[in-house]
C-alpha cells in the first residue's frame, strides 16, 4: 500500500480476487464463436495476454534459479511475503491494457484497425515515436511521481519493494497505469497516423516493453560487458543494476529503459558505473557460505510447482494439489526421469535468522521414488554429494529432511558419518526435536497411549520417553525381535509399562493414538469415540472421524527476527517449518558438536525442547 492511497489507488477489479480472469472470456468467446473481426482482434489480443504471461513467467523463473543469480547478485536481501502478496496482482496492467486497445479499436470515426500483418517501416517508426516523446515523458511523469504528493498517494506502493523482481515493475496503483498506459499508447498511436501500424507493431512493442522492464528489475547482472563498452551503449539501454541504485537512492536513475535523460538532466547515481562493475564480477554481493542446510525433496509429483522458482504466488502459500495442476502430470512424470539422469541436489531458498545464514536444498527424488529399492543407491548417492560439497563449503550444520533420513534408506543419516568419520559439518537428522513436539501436544494427565510405527526412530524414542514417565505405552509392532530389543532398553520399572500388541485392535480402549504408520478408514474405526490422533506419519492423515481429534504434524513457527522466507515449506503455514528442519537450527543456535544422526537419543529430548523454546521457537 502507498503510505496514503490517492484517489483512483484500487482497479475497479481488485476485489473480485480470481475472478478478475473472466474480463479475458469476453475476448476468447468473441474468437470460439467465430465472430471475430477482420483483424482477428480479439484473437491477438487473447495471444499477447498469454506471450506476457510467458516472459513474466520465463524472468521470474530464471530470477529464481540461485545457480544463475548468485554469480551476479546486486543486492544481497532477499523478498518477504508482504512483497508477495502486495505485488499478486502484478499482471492487472495486461487486463487494463487489453481493454483500453480494444476501446480505441473500435473507436468509430477513427478507423484504428485494417492492419497489416507486417510493415517494415512502421517497425521503425514504433522505435522513434518511443526513444523520443514516450521515454522523454516518462522520465519527467517519473520524477513527478517523486514529488511527496504524488509519492505519498501513488508511487510509494512500488518502492515497497527494495529488493525487486522481474514483476515488481508493472506493480503500481491503478491511477499510475492509467498514465504509464496513456504515454506508452504513444508509439501504437503514431505508426497509425503515419500509416505504417501492423499487428506485428502490436505483438514487437508490448512483448518488447515487458522483456525490458522485466530486465530491470532483476536483482542480478547479465547485461554483457561487451556489450555496455560499446560507445554511446550506456546512454540509450539501462541494466539491472542501473535501476536497482533507483529503488534503494530513490531520487536517482529515473529512466524508464535509456539513461539518457538522466545523464542530460544530472539525475545518473554517481555510483552508477562502480556498482555495475561489482556486480558484473561477482562483488557487489558476493556468495556466501550458509551456516545451516536443509535438504527436503519432492512430495507429490506437482509438489514441482511449489518451488520458489516456478509458481511464485503458489510456492507463497501452504502446499496443496489443485485441480489445474492435473494436467501437468505427464510433464511432472518426464521431469522425474530427466531429474534421475541429470539431476543434483539444488539450492531451492536462501534465509536468515540473525547470524545464520540458511538454505534449503532438494534431492532431485520424490516421494514415491523412496518407495522402490532400485532407487535408494542413486538417492543416497544424491544425499552424500550434498553432505561432502557442504562439508568443503564449510556449512556447520547440515539437515536431512523427511524420507532422506529414512531408517532403511541411510539409517537416520547414520550411513554417511560412518562412511565419512572426518566430517566437519554436522549432520542431524532432527528427529530429537520432532519427538519433543509430538510429545508435547499429549496431556501431561494421560496414563496410556496406543503407538503404531512403533519400533521407528520416532516411535521408539516416544514409547521410552512416556514408559519412563509413568505412561503405559501400547507398541503396535509384527516384530517381536524389534519391541524386545526396545523394551530391554527401558529401565526396569518403564519396561513393566511398555505392552507388544500385534493387532491394531488393542488400540480400541485407548483415547490417545501416537501414530507413526498409515491408518486406513477402518483402522482409526476401531479408536473409541474422542480419541486424539498425535500423529508423526507422513502424509498426514486423512481425517475420516469427526468425533476425533487429529493434531497436526509437528512443526514450529520460527521466531519472528527470521527473514527472507518467501516460500511456504510444503503444507505448513507461512513462517513454519517442519520440526525436524527447526531442530538443525537449533543445533546450529547452540553449537552443539555432534552428529544426530541413527536411533533419536530419548534422554536429549528435554534439552532440546529447552534449547528451541530458548531460542523462540513455537510450537505449532
Amino acid at each position: 500500500m502507498a503510505t496514503n492511497p490517492g484517489v483512483l489507488y484500487k482497479f475497479p477489479w481488485e476485489d473480485m480476487g480470481n475472478y478478475k480472469y473472466l474480463l479475458f472470456v469476453p475476448f476468447a468467446a468473441t474468437v470460439l464463436s467465430g465472430n471475430d473481426d477482420a483483424d482477428n482482434w480479439s484473437a491477438h489480443i487473447c495471444t499477447i495476454a498469454a506471450l506476457r504471461y510467458i516472459v513474466a513467467q520465463v524472468f521470474t523463473s530464471i530470477s529464481r534459479i540461485h545457480n544463475i543469480t548468485e554469480r551476479t547478485k546486486i543486492q544481497d536481501k532477499g523478498i518477504n511475503y508482504e512483497q508477495i502478496d502486495r505485488e499478486d496482482n502484478w499482471d492487472d496492467y495486461i487486463i487494463l491494457q487489453a481493454y483500453v486497445m480494444t476501446a480505441v479499436h473500435h473507436l468509430p470515426y477513427l478507423g484504428y484497425g485494417g492492419f497489416p500483418i507486417y510493415n517494415n517501416a512502421g517497425l521503425w517508426q514504433v522505435l522513434w515515436w518511443h526513444v523520443g516523446p514516450t521515454e522523454f515523458v516518462y522520465y519527467w511523469l517519473h520524477r513527478a511521481l517523486h514529488h511527496k504528493f504524488l509519492y505519498s498517494r501513488y508511487h510509494s506502493h512500488h518502492h515497497a519493494s527494495f529488493v525487486t523482481e522481474p514483476i515488481t515493475g508493472s506493480v503500481h496503483p491503478f491511477m499510475e497505469h492509467l498514465m504509464y498506459t496513456a504515454n506508452f499508447a504513444i508509439p501504437l498511436l503514431g505508426p497509425f497516423f503515419q500509416g505504417g501500424a501492423s499487428v506485428s507493431m502490436f505483438y514487437a512493442y508490448l512483448l518488447g516493453f515487458d522483456v525490458m522492464n522485466a530486465i530491470g528489475h532483476c536483482n542480478f547482472e547479465f547485461v554483457p560487458r561487451w556489450l555496455m563498452s560499446i560507445p554511446g551503449m550506456k546512454y540509450l539501454i539501462y541494466t539491472p543494476t542501473y535501476h536497482s541504485l533507483h529503488h534503494s537512492r530513490v531520487h536517482t536513475n529515473f529512466c524508464l529503459f535509456m539513461p539518457i535523460y538522466d545523464h542530460m538532466f544530472g539525475t545518473v547515481h554517481k555510483t552508477t558505473d562502480t556498482l555495475y562493475e561489482k556486480a558484473i564480477t561477482g562483488q557487489a554481493a558476493p556468495k556466501t557460505t550458509p551456516d545451516v542446510v536443509f535438504v527436503g525433496h519432492g512430495t507429490n509429483l506437482v509438489s514441482l510447482f511449489h518451488l520458489p522458482f516456478v509458481f511464485r504466488s503458489f510456492s507463497s502459500r501452504p502446499f496443496e494439489p489443485k485441480w489445474w495442476l492435473a494436467p501437468f502430470w505427464p510433464l511432472c512424470v518426464v521431469v522425474m526421469f530427466v531429474m534421475r539422469v541429470f539431476g543434483k541436489v539444488f539450492v531451492s531458498d536462501k534465509h536468515r535468522l540473525r547470524h545464520l545464514k540458511m538454505e534449503t536444498w532438494v534431492t532431485p527424488a520424490w516421494a514415491i521414488q523412496f518407495f522402490f529399492k532400485s532407487q535408494w543407491n542413486f538417492i543416497n548417492s544424491k544425499i552424500e554429494e550434498a553432505i561432502l560439497e557442504a562439508d568443503a563449503a564449510g556449512v556447520k550444520v547440515l539437515g536431512l529432511g523427511a524420507l532422506n533420513k529414512n531408517e532403511a534408506l541411510n539409517g537416520g543419516g547414520k550411513l554417511f558419518v560412518d562412511k565419512h568419520p572426518n566430517l566437519k559439518t554436522r549432520v542431524v537428522h532432527g528427529n530429537t526435536l520432532t519427538a519433543a513436539a509430538v510429545l508435547k501436544k499429549i496431556p501431561s494427565n494421560v496414563k496410556e497411549v496406543f503407538v503404531t510405527g512403533a519400533t521407528s526412530k520416532l516411535g521408539r524414542a516416544i514409547s521410552l520417553y512416556l514408559a519412563e514417565r509413568g505412561v503405559k505405552v501400547t507398541m503396535l509392532t509384527g516384530s517381536t525381535e524389534r519391541f524386545q530389543k526396545i523394551h530391554d532398553e527401558a529401565s526396569s520399572k518403564a519396561q513393566k509399562l511398555i505392552v507388544h500388541a500385534t493387532k491394531i485392535e488393542a488400540g480400541a480402549n485407548c483415547k490417545d493414538w501416537i501414530v507413526g504408520k498409515f491408518c486406513s478408514e477402518k483402522d482409526q474405526a476401531i479408536a473409541p469415540s474422542g480419541t486424539t490422533f498425535h500423529q508423526f506419519v507422513v502424509p498426514p492423515l486423512q481425517e475420516f472421524r469427526s468425533d476425533c481429534v487429529y493434531t497436526d504434524l509437528p512443526a514450529f513457527a520460527l521466531p519472528g527476527d527470521t527473514k527472507y522466507f518467501k516460500t511456504c515449506e510444503m503444507t505448513m503455514e507461512r513462517g513454519c517449518v517442519h520440526a525436524c528442519h527447526a531442530g538443525a537450527v537449533v543445533h546450529a543456535l547452540e553449537g552443539w558438536d555432534f552428529h544426530e544422526v541413527g536411533a533419536i537419543d530419548h534422554t536429549r529430548i528435554d534439552q532440546t525442547w529447552d534449547a528451541a523454546i530458548k531460542h523462540g521457537m513455537v510450537l505449532k
